[in-house]
């Protein structure tokens, strides 16, 4: 771990607080030159660090996400995660193929600040702001079958809905299989890749991107009418805060993916159950209603007198 990472964790620590010069070296086995050289840094990567004389350092309510703020409000189970953290990226789902290809252990978590060309399924863009939004991907290795895939993205849906439930009164809701909303506005997206065995027929891994609008308010055009942020501006939770909350639960589910003991939370907090909807197919959009999501995580439909079953594909419905 590096120096200003061993200085940030310090002065995390401590929240509200001066803490001295001294103290950092003598904790950390350095000189005052060196803590001091390292708060420079951190205070050009934006870190809004007071320094005053007989004082020391005081670590400022500066949003900032860094690996150490993350990784120690991490349960102690999950204490040994690799978290990385970027000021920018092309897309933190990129990054996670590449570390999972060279060997990156199970529960590898990479976050960037923003995304220059963030993706969601299908190809489609995410609007990935810098200083706003969460936006990770989490290597899952869980040797599942290949037909056991569109159950990750449903846990992944589950611990986004405790997590947010955990430190506030909101009810999200999710639309099958992996958007989150909010009020009638889309607040989270989640996308799965997967790199399977052609001999075994089992996957490797599991690539699982997140991206929260946690405080993002402004949108472009296109989305400001069907997104919105997580929380207001001066909602009192940090970004490292709650990607630590967030990685917790992730954690957490691909525990249980086995038990499947999270299908009844997904299913109460539908946001299609019972309604009637539309879904591409084909190119080609259907009405249906949709009944039941099934223990694989599967949505059952109605469409034209028949039941049928989908496992993968777009839906619409009128919020």
């Amino acid at each position: 771990m590096t120096t200003k990472s061993l200085v940030l964790g310090i002065l995390e620590k401590n929240p509200g607080s001066y803490v001295s010069g001294e103290q950092i070296a003598a904790e950390l086995s350095l000189s005052r030159t060196a803590v001091w050289k390292a708060v420079r840094t951190l205070q050009s990567e934006g870190y809004c660090i007071s320094a005053v004389s007989n004082k020391g350092y005081l670590l400022e309510n500066a949003d900032v996400l860094s690996a150490e703020g993350i990784r120690s409000r991490l349960l102690p189970k999950y204490g040994d995660t690799v978290v990385i953290v970027k000021t920018s990226t092309e897309s933190t789902n990129i990054d996670a193929k590449v570390l999972a290809a060279a060997g990156a252990k199970h529960g590898t978590v990479i976050l960037a600040e923003e995304q220059t060309a963030g993706r969601g399924r299908y190809g489609k863009s995410f609007y990935s702001p810098k200083g706003t939004g969460i936006y990770l991907s989490i290597i899952a290795r869980l040797g599942l079958s290949f037909s056991a895939a569109v159950m990750i993205t449903t846990a992944a849906g589950v611990a986004v809905c405790r997590s947010i439930e955990s430190v506030s009164d909101l009810q999200p809701k999710i639309k099958w299989v992996n958007d989150i909303f909010l009020n009638g506005k889309k607040i989270c997206g989640i996308g799965t890749e997967a790199v399977s065995s052609i001999e075994s027929g089992m996957l490797e891994s599991v690539i699982v991107g997140v991206g929260v609008n946690f405080k993002t308010s402004a949108f472009p055009e296109d989305l400001k009418d069907i997104a919105g942020p997580l929380f207001p501006d001066d909602f009192p939770l940090t970004r490292n805060a709650f990607a630590a909350i967030l990685i917790n639960h992730l954690l957490e589910m691909f525990d249980a993916l086995p038990e499947k003991s999270f299908m009844e939370e997904y299913r109460s907090r539908s946001l299609i159950l019972g309604k009637e909807i539309m879904f591409l197919e084909n190119n080609l959009w259907h009405s249906a209603k949709a009944i039941e999501i099934d223990d694989k995580g599967g949505l059952v439909v109605e469409a034209d007198g028949k039941i049928r079953t989908l496992t993968s594909g777009e839906v619409s419905v009128r919020i």
